[in-house]
């Protein structure tokens, strides 16, 4: 996957390296040529020095042909400049933003941005977020301990029951929406043809979930 990274700081720096282990394309965007450093000299990714939301920079790091793009700098007004840039003109499938301010993430996640509002546990979050491309993460609960996935039930899926997706302590379904109406379900509610189903997630889980949903990751 390509990826671009906005931002070279201590969470961004930590995003491009994990995902460039993971084995994914990636383009690391700062105005600051020194914050590079903190890639280290046997960084794989590409660097490219200018301003995120700058549309010259931005062709530069290749975001016409981006699958990701993260945005991580340390200003929550130029992440979210750049993250809108990225998705509503470029059109780039998948968009994080990192908010220091949780009421903006809140704002932001109304449009339809994913965001993430803590530090912490933010890189590893983030990458989670990013590379689970089939899975609509819609909220990071702000501990980073819990993420509301939104999936459309898969046909091989029809006709289970509740209780067999649910995994104690690790994926919970907790709503469904079915014919334009969301209700709770309990254990033995059956899953039907076109249903958005949320689960609640924890993160060492997002891969037996795609392996739930019989969801094939890509190999880079």
């Amino acid at each position: 996957m390509k990826i671009i990274v906005m931002g070279c700081g201590r969470v961004g720096s930590q995003v491009s390296q994990l995902l460039v282990k993971l084995g994914h394309e990636v383009i690391v965007i700062d105005h600051d040529t020194n914050a590079f450093a903190r890639l280290g000299a046997d960084f794989k990714g590409k660097i490219v020095r200018g301003i995120g939301f700058d549309r010259n920079t931005l062709l530069e790091a290749g975001v016409e042909t981006a699958e990701a793009f993260v945005t991580a700098s340390a200003s929550d007004n130029a992440n979210i400049v750049a993250a809108r840039i990225a998705r509503n003109i470029f059109h780039v499938p998948r968009v994080v933003a990192r908010l220091y301010d949780p009421l903006r993430a809140v704002v932001y996640q109304r449009l339809g941005l994913t965001t993430i509002s803590t530090t912490g546990w933010g890189a590893e979050r983030i990458v989670e977020v990013i590379t689970h491309t089939d899975l609509d993460t819609i909220h990071v609960f702000r501990d980073g301990g819990t993420s509301l996935i939104r999936v459309e039930i898969p046909t091989r899926l029809q006709g289970y029951q509740v209780s067999q997706m649910n995994i104690p302590g690790e994926v919970v379904v907790v709503a469904i929406t079915r014919n334009d109406q969301t209700f709770i379900p309990v254990s033995g509610t059956e899953f039907r043809e076109d249903d958005v189903v949320y689960l609640a997630v924890i993160p060492s889980s997002m891969n037996r979930l795609e392996q739930l949903l019989g969801i094939e990751r890509s190999q880079l």
